[in-house]
This record gives structure tokens, sequence and C-alpha cells, in this order.
């Protein structure tokens, strides 16, 4: 009869892993094994473990490679970005005159920036020579709950606020929106920009651009546009 303490110890696959975790090297030691392990292929075939380490090898460094290339996308993206409202910073700055304030705001976001739908309201308690206008009470009526001291809204807006920043005409094609208050001791307007694609102003993500239009403008406007009130 043959002893049970005399019989070897079955090692499980679990043991084996965790002692090969703490000893990465151990194939370095014993490369004599390495021809004889064989790891299934997705084809059924086998491949050796120095094989199979050079395929994961490879893939890893394709998806980095791919991690790179959009991570390069990004940041030339936002190069263009910061180039455009760096143009149009400095033409708000030189303005001489509200219309021209205007004009380029309206301007630089269509045709620079490639946004279809554009709202600049002014709040002022008289008509404006120029752009849209609106009173306080008008404006905290129906959007008040968007002048939130300065900081971007994005998302899906209900309808009689997209009819308010864009006309009816336009608040049905409009999906999805991105909303600051012109806001700089006390607020003076609303710059809303929209596209028709629901999903394209899901977060405050990429819309920074807008906030320091919007910083901007909170402090060129109030010397074109008086009487200017807080909605505050």
């Amino acid at each position: 009869m043959t002893d049970k303490q005399d019989a070897p110890q079955v090692l499980d696959s679990e043991t084996v892993a965790a002692y090969l975790r703490l000893h990465p090297e151990f194939f370095i030691d014993h490369d004599e094994l390495i021809p004889e392990l064989r790891i299934p292929h997705q084809r059924g075939d086998t491949v050796s473990l120095v094989e199979r380490q050079v395929k994961l090898l490879r893939d890893r460094n394709i998806e980095m490679r791919h991690r790179l290339s959009q991570l390069m996308d990004v940041a030339r993206d936002n190069d263009r970005l910061f180039e455009k409202t760096r143009r149009l910073i400095l033409d708000l700055l030189d303005a001489n005159s509200l219309e021209e304030v205007v004009s380029c705001v309206e301007d630089s976001l269509r045709r620079e920036f490639q946004v279809p739908f554009v709202s600049l309201i002014l709040f002022s308690e008289s008509p404006l020579p120029v752009g849209r206008s609106v009173t306080s009470a008008e404006a905290q009526q129906a959007i008040g709950g968007l002048l939130n001291g300065g900081k971007t809204i994005c998302g899906s807006l209900r309808e009689h606020e997209l009819e308010f920043l864009f006309g009816t005409e336009d608040a049905s094609q409009i999906g999805s929106v991105a909303v600051v208050d012109i806001n700089h001791q006390g607020s003076h307007g609303v710059l809303a920009i929209g596209s028709a694609d629901p999903q394209h102003y899901k977060s405050s993500i990429g819309t920074l651009f807008l906030g320091y239009i919007a910083e901007v403008l909170a402090r060129v406007v109030p010397s074109y546009a008086t009487p200017l009130r807080s909605v505050r």
C-alpha cells in the first residue's frame, strides 16, 4: 500500500498563478520549460509563452499609440479653440460701439466657431438701439433658473426657455444648448448657443470658452449700453 504522505502534492491553477505573480523571473531561471508550455490560441492552435507575450505587448503598444493619437487630436482642437477665442476677445476689447460688440460676438460664434444657433440678449429697462434686449423682469420670469452666477449650464431646456432664447422657429430645431449669464457686479444679459444634436452640449466640458467670452462681455457691454439693471 502506498503511503499517502509519500504521494506528490497536487497544486491547483490558482496556487500556480499566485506563485508566478510573486516570481515573474521564474522562467528566466527555468527557460528550459518554455518550449513545453502551450497556450491555446483563438483559432484553436497553440503558441509559446514568448509568442503570447509578444502579442500582448504588440496589442498594448497599438492601444497606447491610439490613445496618444487621441490626446494629440484633443490638443490640436484646444489650440484652435484657444486661437479663435483669443481673436474674439481682442476684437471685443477693440470695439468702439455696442453695435460692434453685438455683431462681433454673433458673427464670430457663427462663422469661426461654426455654431448654428446663437442668442445674445441684453437686459435693459429701456430698449437698446442694436441687438435684442429685454427688461430684467421679463428675463427673470422666462429664464430665471438659467441665470446661475456666470456658470455655464448645458443640456436640454424647456420649450418656453428655448423660445425665449432663440425664437419659436429655431427653438423647434434645437436639441441641446449651453447657456451662461453675462454677469459682473450684477447680471447684464445672457449668451446661449445651441445644436440640433441632443448630446452635443450634454456637459459643461468643452464650453469653457463660452464662459470666458461672457466674462469679457460683462465688462465691455456696460460701457456702451446704459442703463443696465441687475436681475438679482
